[in-house]
């Protein structure tokens, strides 16, 4: 994991906010009933609750999931988002070993 890359992505509060949101698929519509069964939330539903542009909102997520903080998956014309919780506790760990080690 790129610390640096992580931290570049964090270093917008939007970006922020929707790594926040997506802890709780609640804070979203619900699913459509043929994507009941699918994990995240999709990216128009993000960009509603953001109420920023479709590209920004596809940058934002590009550089998400660049640095591994979120997970893609494409269904049809669909991108599901889920946070990528293992990468998201390597970074926390990682930070706090090089800001609390002796």
């Amino acid at each position: 994991m790129d610390i640096e890359n992580v931290i570049a992505a964090l270093n917008n509060p939007a970006r922020r906010r929707i790594l926040e949101w997506l802890k709780d698929r609640s804070n979203f519509p619900p699913s459509l009933p043929e994507h009941a069964d699918l994990d995240g939330v999709c990216v128009a539903y993000i960009q509603e609750k953001a109420g920023l542009s479709q590209s920004t909102i596809s940058n934002y997520m590009g550089v998400l999931k660049q640095a591994g903080l979120v997970l893609a998956e494409r269904h049809g014309q669909w991108t599901f988002y889920r946070r990528n919780e293992g990468n998201i506790q390597v970074f926390l760990d990682e930070v706090a070993k090089e800001l609390l080690k002796p």
